[in-house]
């Protein structure tokens, strides 16, 4: 396990803490959210970054990347949908629907 793909796995594991702030009720939940899902991001940025940079491109981290990104994009619509802040129809027709191995 390389530092790419332990991103793209730390990446995964902060989806269920984003939804659980998002659905628990106190204040600035929302804040908490935006930076628990901007870190996501800014990991996803970063193991591609360093992927590159240090040649460690793998099949395994070529395979969980998007899956990882698909995951944390449609997890925070849902938890949206459920807080009343977007429309469900809105969310169905934007969430991914390509598979990683496209």
């Amino acid at each position: 396990m390389n530092l790419p793909n332990s991103l793209t796995v730390f990446r995964i594991f902060l989806i269920p803490l984003l939804i659980v702030v998002l659905l628990t009720r106190f204040p600035s939940k929302e804040f908490i959210g935006v930076a628990i899902f901007l870190a996501a991001a800014l990991t996803d940025w970063l193991d591609g970054y360093v992927a590159r940079r240090r040649q460690q491109i793998t099949t395994f981290g070529t395979w969980l990347d998007p899956v990882a990104d698909k995951l944390l994009v449609t997890s925070a619509f849902i938890a949206l949908v459920e807080m009343g802040l977007a429309p469900a129809w809105m969310v169905a027709t934007t969430l991914p629907l390509e598979t990683p191995l496209q």
